[in-house]
């Protein structure tokens, strides 16, 4: 292609968005702005308009686009501002916009997403609820659209760059034996099992490797990051839940691995910060600068390895249930964590709590196969309705 790719960046306020607008600025031969979105920071996107001045932004809340319209009309600045799902829609299939990155957290990212797979896009994703929540309709979408999807999350590019050149995903490549997804195990991966009743939503979202959201950071504590992980994985890589398995690395230093049939094992190493991946992908199948430091093996020292014990992680284990059951078990399982992970910030429930509501609302679920995306929503707003009934 010539000159530089057109970036449209969903979820732009978030730790993935800004890590990319990161590594975008190191790089202005190559990478233009093109749009950016948020939830509801309407003030941050006024920042990063300020600074990249995009074509268009949207904002999912529409009290917060209005605001953000005032304030740019009030600066000159001519980005046209779109709200509500329709605006996160319509950035993700832009037709100026070659490049998407999918960095919305939870499952308001799905539509933008399915949109920008349908748009034929390059698309980096970031947000893993899209496959899963519907798997099945995302990767349809992808293959229809001819959209090139390249992972973001560090474990997921890690097997993406451990498999054979050429690769694509969704693909099953026969020779590989099984993947190994590696988990550093939180900020409670020795605490004593009696003091996590205790845990505050601080400590819950001080990753000890990794600076990223608040939601995710609990979800990495509970190690459901993990589980979702999983399930995303069977869907990017053709494999089976069998096939996929979860190791505790604390160092974080190892993102993941593949094994093939030889025996042999490749493994992609690098520091824990999330511009690798995000460059991986920006320039695939060249490789560019992401700012992140050199690894540092001898500092590194040790590189130790676990089983997780999936009564320090329920979630792990409800995770694990969900996706050997399939269907529409995955998406209850989602909703019904968003719910919880957000009354536990909020200070509504303990921290052990989170598991003990996701296993209700599975409990009361009647799983049922996946007719559309529209059933997918409404089977996510049910769990949600559920979780919340439970919460009181």
């Amino acid at each position: 292609m010539t000159g530089p790719r057109q970036v449209c960046v969903l979820g732009s306020t978030g730790s993935i968005g800004e890590s990319t607008l990161d590594v975008i600025a190191r790089h202005p031969e190559r990478f233009s702005v093109r749009s950016l979105s948020c939830g509801s920071r309407w003030e941050e996107l006024l920042r990063q308009c300020r600074r990249w001045r995009p074509r268009l932004a949207a904002v999912g809340d529409a009290v917060a686009a209005g605001k953000l319209r005032a304030a740019l009309r009030a600066d000159g600045i001519d980005t046209e501002v779109l709200e509500g799902e329709s605006g996160l829609e319509a950035i993700a299939s832009d037709p100026e916009a070659d490049t998407v990155m999918a960095a919305i957290v939870g499952a308001v990212g799905l539509a933008p997403t399915v949109a920008a797979a349908r748009a034929g896009k390059r698309l980096l994703l970031a947000n893993k609820e899209s496959l899963v929540m519907a798997g099945a309709f995302f990767m349809a979408a992808v293959q229809e659209g001819g959209a090139e999807l390249l992972p973001i999350d560090s474990e997921h590019n890690a097997i993406f760059q451990c498999l054979p050149g050429g690769y694509r995903t969704g693909d099953t490549v026969p020779s590989v034996r099984r993947l190994l997804l590696t988990a550093s195990g939180g900020p409670f991966r020795s605490a004593p099992l009696e003091s996590l009743d205790a845990v505050t939503p601080e400590q819950a979202v001080a990753h000890p490797n990794w600076v990223m959201g608040r939601k995710i950071s609990v979800d990495s504590a509970t190690m459901m990051n993990k589980g979702l992980e999983m399930i995303e994985a069977c869907w990017l890589f053709g494999m089976s839940v069998d096939q996929v398995e979860v190791v505790i690395h604390p160092q974080s230093v190892i993102h993941s691995m593949v094994e093939y049939i030889d025996g042999s094992v490749l493994a992609q190493l690098g520091s824990p910060d999330m511009r690798v991946p995000i460059a991986c992908a920006l320039a695939w199948p060249e490789r560019i600068a992401s700012g992140a430091p050199s690894l540092d093996l001898v500092a590194a020292a040790n590189l130790a390895f676990e089983a997780p014990d999936l009564r320090r992680f329920p979630c792990l284990r409800l995770a694990l249930q969900a996706a050997r059951e399939g269907a529409s078990a995955p998406v209850v399982l989602n909703a019904a964590n968003e719910i919880a992970v957000e009354a536990f910030l909020d200070r509504r429930i303990g921290y052990m709590a989170i598991p003990e509501v996701i296993a209700s609302v599975l409990d009361l679920h009647v799983s049922s196969e996946l007719e559309s995306l529209e059933h997918v929503k409404a089977i996510d707003a049910g769990a949600r309705r559920a979780a919340r009934g439970l919460l009181g």
